[in-house]
């Protein structure tokens, strides 16, 4: 089971396609036992193999991962509140969960003029750079947020926040405030507002954002939307809990 696993967690968004030989050293397995996972995978549905035998990851795999209930009943109930804002503003919406120290985006609504991003609906990305991301984190438990604080920071543009202490101080800024600004932080074109959901229990189980073309919009005026869309979510949370 480890060694299959290691074979599908080979595949990665800029190489969604690749050979039994890259699989194999990629993975460190002998050749013979990576055609013999991979065999197995593909009966299964979990990847799939075409003309030129490349292996690409299989619709039965996306099947089995879109019912992780962290991200199914939370996308249901989310979409609509996502949709509301992406109507008002015609701008990336997003939304995340925490995993260890990366968030995951689960749903994202885009529009053909949006601004471009650097995440994707099933991507990981680091905590400290995004809005989301500084959502998550700055309402994680503390081992948590002193294990992001004391790895290295890395600097998407001139302008991401590397410095531990700054960063500190943002985070509990974000949580005094109730949302996250980030200008430029992960692009030098991007800027996003972000507020935590709340479960039935109150704790943060997750963050919306919409990222918009830095210098077309006040986040003053966009934080009270997202806070809203975030607060209508966390009340269906409460509500499907019920």
């Amino acid at each position: 089971m480890r060694r299959a696993t290691e074979l599908l967690a080979a595949f990665t968004p800029d190489r969604s396609a690749l050979s039994l030989t890259q699989l194999a050293q990629r993975t460190g397995l002998p050749l013979t036992t990576a055609h013999r996972l991979l065999g197995v995978l593909v009966d299964c549905g979990l990847l799939e193999r075409d003309e030129d035998g490349m292996f690409h990851v299989g619709l039965r795999l996306w099947e089995i991962a879109s019912l992780a209930p962290r991200g199914l009943g939370l996308r249901e109930v989310a979409l609509p509140f996502m949709e509301d804002l992406y109507a008002v503003t015609h701008e990336n919406v997003q939304l995340a969960i925490r995993d260890g120290l990366e968030s995951v985006f689960v749903e994202r609504i885009a529009g053909r003029t949006a601004v471009p991003v650097l995440t994707r609906v099933g991507g990981r990305f680091p905590l400290h750079p995004t809005g989301i991301g500084r959502v998550l984190l700055a309402h994680a438990p503390a081992e948590i947020q002193e294990k992001v604080l004391a790895a290295p920071l890395q600097a998407f543009t001139p302008l991401t926040v590397t410095d531990p202490a700054a960063l500190r101080r943002i985070l509990g800024d974000v949580k005094a405030h109730g949302y996250a600004i980030n200008d430029r932080q992960v692009t030098m074109d991007s800027l996003s507002v972000a507020a935590p959901i709340h479960g039935p229990n109150g704790d943060v189980v997750a963050a919306v954002s919409i990222v918009v073309l830095a210098g077309t919009a006040l986040p003053a005026a966009l934080a009270p939307m997202v806070q809203a869309a975030a607060r209508g979510i966390s009340r269906s949370l409460r509500a499907e809990r019920k």
